[in-house]
């Protein structure tokens, strides 16, 4: 695809819409996909400085505690508001995870942390994460992040409707088909299970790929006690559920009640790229 775009409702969902900053930072669930997120990444990311590419990092939320902890980043993504607020946290362009500007081998790490959300072809997919094997270093690590198939499920509970003709039929439909169409509320999305994101790392010429759920099995439970009327999720429920998830990654069976997925892989020391991108070139 050359000059690839967005689905327009995906651009106008978050060039008008929402406010991807805030979700991350103040809803109680936000917060626990931004801390788990940063916990999971701190394992795996090498030593700084080194080079991250932040590919869909939106307004930079993610970039701005990777700059903190001292890593050259470079944000691209989509929206022109986006770049604009991220621009004052690191070097932001715009730009599409399937085409990237970068040159092959020039980051140490590559993060695609909501591109993957919003791609329902599979073709597309495969390109991003073809694209981030090719802008990282041989050895360097690649992650992304993906919505469970199943988080729809859980969320509509906690917002008490779940039972009701409408919500019950548009959730089915997302069990069934794995995309949401983004007819009302939420955009254009695409669910994965863990094993298919697994496959799809793989299937790059990625190695070593293990995923992890971010919110973990409780994270609902959360979310349910924000939608409730007082004070909303205690410092102690978020923290037990936020230990929940610790304790659910050895077991792969419990990586379907998780909010979001995330997969880590990296690049083989010796490229096996020419095979894996002779389709593009």
């Amino acid at each position: 695809m050359s000059n690839p775009e967005l689905a327009p409702s995906v651009m106008r969902f978050y060039g008008e819409t929402v406010n991807e900053d805030s979700r991350l930072r103040r809803s109680a669930d936000g917060r626990m996909e931004l801390a788990r997120t940063q916990e999971l990444l701190r394992r795996f990311l090498p030593p700084a400085p080194a080079r991250v590419l932040d590919v869909g990092g939106g307004t930079g939320v993610h970039a701005e505690w990777l700059v903190k902890d001292g890593y050259e980043v470079t944000l691209v993504d989509p929206v022109p508001r986006h770049v604009e607020s991220a621009s004052a946290v690191c070097t932001a362009v715009l730009g599409d995870a399937r085409e990237l500007r970068e040159p092959d081998d020039s980051f140490d790490v590559v993060q695609l942390l909501g591109p993957l959300y919003h791609l329902p072809a599979s073709d597309d997919r495969r390109k991003a994460l073809s694209e981030a094997h090719r802008v990282v270093k041989p050895g360097g690590l690649v992650a992304a992040a993906a919505i469970n198939r199943y988080a729809s499920l859980f969320e509509h509970v906690t917002y008490a409707h779940l039972h009701t003709e409408r919500i019950r039929d548009s959730v089915s439909k997302i069990l069934e088909t794995a995309v949401y169409d983004g007819a009302r509320g939420f955009t254009l999305s695409y669910f994965h299970r863990a094993e298919e994101l697994v496959a799809e790392l793989a299937d790059s010429g990625l190695t070593d790929v293990q995923v992890f759920g971010i919110e973990g099995p409780a994270w609902s439970l959360v979310k349910a006690a924000e939608q409730q009327p007082g004070e909303g999720p205690t410092d102690e429920l978020i923290a037990s559920a936020m230990e929940a998830a610790r304790m659910a990654e050895p077991y792969p069976e419990l990586l379907a009640a998780s909010s979001h997925l995330l997969a880590v892989g990296r690049a083989p020391l010796t490229s096996t790229r020419d095979g894996y991108f002779s389709q593009e070139r």
